[in-house]
């Protein structure tokens, strides 16, 4: 139990603040321009326990890290789950008020966030997807162009001259992708050298530097996840069986970390062919339980995970002979 339940609505110009104590169900709300500096006055000055919450937004990282140590516990809530705030009139006041109920019946659902060493891993891994998506974006649209023509994306040049001019700035985009790329990757070995997390996910087939840098980024602590199917549910590795009335009406995907996911069927692919044990599983599963080809790639990259999720809790580094019996189950 707390003694104030506090939720802030932040703005850019103003910020709606409810607030509940523990021995009443009224809610308190103020409206005031935003301020950072005025909110740790506030929450300073409310005796007791304190747990405090606002929504996943770009600014609540920064908000996260400013009121960690005025708070005893801080709830960055999902706005994806919070439907009760679309039902009825909407105004900060009235979305703060509804936060602060949510939070003190216990019905929201926590987005991760720390103020550790890892919010540099996360934002190098933030620019470098960001970076990647231009340069597929600025490849992409010099194929179009070969397309356009008839002709083969891998060739030089174009003959008409208002296509060759855009072509021209095009390529220019991608020599400098290409060394923006190097630079961050770069980044990556040298967090690679600087965190222990790092070199053990490195040495996991499949993984690589970068792999292993997004991954350590994404998760920081394995421990949060309950067991196995939370970590592989955000994964998006697995589907979720919908029941009611002892009938199955199917599966359905979670919503999951589009990184890692990611991460784990490029590194799935990665080891396939290779001789490693992910590979022997993989033939394994093709031979003997006469899986088709997706279900084994899959069910690989779920294996992958697993032995990740199991080395980041542990604190060891992958070990191939005490895999191999792990890999064939």
């Amino acid at each position: 139990m707390y003694d104030h339940y506090i939720a802030v609505d932040w703005a850019q110009s103003n910020m709606a603040i409810a607030r509940m104590t523990k021995e009443s169900s009224a809610v308190k709300v103020i409206n005031v321009p935003s301020s950072v500096k005025e909110l740790q006055i506030f929450l300073s000055r409310l005796k007791g326990k304190k747990i405090l919450t606002f929504e996943e937004t770009s600014t609540s990282q920064w908000l996260y890290v400013e009121l960690k140590d005025y708070a005893d516990e801080i709830v960055v809530c999902d706005p994806y789950r919070n439907h009760l705030l679309s039902d009825g009139p909407k105004t900060d006041e009235l979305d703060a008020a509804k936060l602060a109920k949510l939070l003190k019946e216990g019905f929201l659902k926590p987005v991760f966030h720390s103020a550790d060493e890892f919010i540099y891993l996360r934002k190098l891994v933030s620019g470098y997807e960001d970076m990647i998506k231009a340069g597929v974006r600025l490849k992409n649209q010099r194929a179009a162009l070969f397309l356009a023509q008839g002709k083969d994306k891998r060739e030089k040049n174009l003959t008409q001259k208002v296509e060759s001019f855009v072509l021209e700035g095009v390529d220019r985009g991608i020599e400098a992708y290409e060394k923006e790329r190097e630079r961050y990757e770069n980044e990556m070995e040298k967090q690679r050298k600087k965190h222990l997390m790092i070199r053990h996910l490195d040495g996991i087939p499949g993984i690589g530097v970068v792999g292993a840098v997004r991954i350590a980024a994404r998760v920081v602590d394995a421990g949060r996840f309950e067991g196995k199917g939370k970590w592989l549910s955000y994964c998006g590795l697995v589907r979720l069986e919908k029941l009611s009335g002892g009938r199955s009406y199917g599966w359905k995907k979670p919503r999951y970390c589009r990184t890692l996911k990611g991460v784990f069927k490029t590194a799935a692919l990665g080891v396939i062919g290779g001789k490693n044990n992910f590979n022997k599983y993989y033939d394994f599963l093709l031979t003997e339980k006469h899986y088709s080809e997706h279900n084994a790639r899959h069910a690989v990259a779920r294996k992958i995970a697993t032995i990740v999720w199991a080395i980041m809790k542990s604190g060891k580094p992958f070990d191939p002979k005490r895999m191999d019996q792990e890999v064939r189950k």
